[in-house]
């Protein structure tokens, strides 16, 4: 029989074991089912933006920061410096901000401007080449009393200034302004649409978003001003005067002779005209960034479809030779050179018909993007109309 002592001994050893055995369950589990409350950091102010123009020249008097909701994935918008709005702007400074781009392209369209044109640029400023430049040129040849708004971020930088120099220098009148994409979309059926952009609740899809957003924003442009819109690869071959709210047609019907297919490369419009309004209205309502050309030349041909014939809806469809006389699928044509005298007779058949039927030509950069100008095709013949010696050059086309 143990002693009184002993068996004491054993209850406190007993004892202490059980004190340590609930004290580590009680230690695993707050380390298992525990919650962390994050501490907020210091807030730090916003990052700056670099905009193209400090990227060109270095450094800029002006502050620039970014706007708390744009989502960084999307480079395009947090790059535009009209979307850049300082934390300690008052509500009167941001409004004068915002009609900042208003007043600079009315300021340009003053009343020597017998025509208004607008490009879009949502592009690297190196990447404005020899065949913008070209088309440029095309433009003013046939329109010496036009003027032409280029918008673009990246255009309207020094650097930019410096690629219009040579039209600048002539006295022609165009001008690179960054867009304000707020602006053109205010209460229009796109606003609540952009706003889903900048927040990052709308998937772009895999589209590029600059295409998307040069679809939208050459109807904005032309809703809020009037206007003619022109892609940068659209040489023009003479003038667009007598032009009224007029959009081209693609492709016809080879039975029934009617369009089925419209584009949206050139479009000729009045400001307010409430077909633009149905354009913009369709973008916001179906957008797809996943299909190429939903919300552009399929788009056009959706709404135009539909809205045929009704009232209040005073506009033209021009048959495909005025603008887009040569298929994006047949367009190498324009590049080739003839191999015999059966071509040399196309070819010269064809610039006939080019130079007394059509306003312009539309070279499909998508498809025709690095094809070479060959001696004596039809766009050889061309630039050389223009004072153009493509093949004894540098110009990179």
């Amino acid at each position: 029989m143990k002693s009184p002592d002993a068996i004491f001994s054993c209850r406190e050893i007993y004892a202490t074991i059980s004190l340590i055995s609930i004290f580590l369950l009680a230690y695993n589990s707050s380390s298992v089912f525990y919650t962390t409350v994050p501490i907020p950091a210091a807030t730090d102010p916003p990052e700056k933006v670099t905009t193209p123009e400090e990227n060109v020249a270095g450094k800029s008097s002006r502050k620039v920061f970014s706007v708390p909701q744009l989502n960084t994935r999307i480079p395009l918008l947090s790059q535009n410096r009209n979307l850049a709005i300082s934390p300690n702007r008052t509500a009167r400074q941001t409004k004068k901000k915002l009609r900042r781009f208003e007043d600079r392209v009315t300021d340009f369209f003053d009343a020597d401007c017998k025509n208004q044109f607008f490009m879009t640029w949502i592009s690297p400023l190196e990447t404005f080449g020899g065949r913008e430049i070209f088309v440029l040129h095309t433009l003013f040849t046939a329109h010496p009393n036009g003027c032409l708004i280029i918008a673009s971020d990246s255009l309207d930088s020094k650097n930019g200034t410096k690629v219009l120099k040579p039209f600048l220098a002539k006295g022609l009148k165009v001008s690179a302004i960054s867009p304000d994409f707020n602006f053109l979309f205010k209460k229009t059926p796109a606003e609540a649409w952009y706003n889903q952009l900048k927040s990052g609740s709308l998937h772009s899809g895999v589209v590029p978003l600059g295409q998307n957003l040069s679809n939208l924003l050459r109807l904005g442009l032309l809703y809020r001003f009037g206007g003619t819109y022109l892609d940068t690869d659209v040489i023009i071959l003479r003038s667009f005067n007598g032009l009224k709210n007029a959009i081209g047609a693609q492709t016809v019907d080879s039975i029934t002779g009617n369009w089925s297919r419209l584009n949206n490369a050139v479009m000729v419009f009045d400001r307010g005209h409430p077909l633009l309004y149905k354009f913009i209205q369709e973008f916001a309502l179906t957008f797809d960034g996943n299909k190429w050309g939903h919300n552009g030349p399929y788009l056009v041909s959706r709404v135009v479809a539909r809205i045929s014939g009704r009232p209040g809806y005073e506009f033209e469809v021009l048959p495909p030779p005025a603008f887009y006389p040569v298929d994006w699928s047949r367009i190498k044509a324009l590049f080739e050179g003839p191999r015999n005298s059966t071509e040399s007779k196309w070819v010269a058949a064809k610039l006939d018909q080019l130079r007394s039927r059509c306003f312009a030509v539309h070279l499909w950069n998508k498809h025709s993007r690095g094809m070479v100008v060959e001696k004596g095709s039809i766009l050889e013949h061309l630039m050389s109309g223009f004072g153009y010696n493509y093949l004894n050059s540098t110009m990179n086309f």
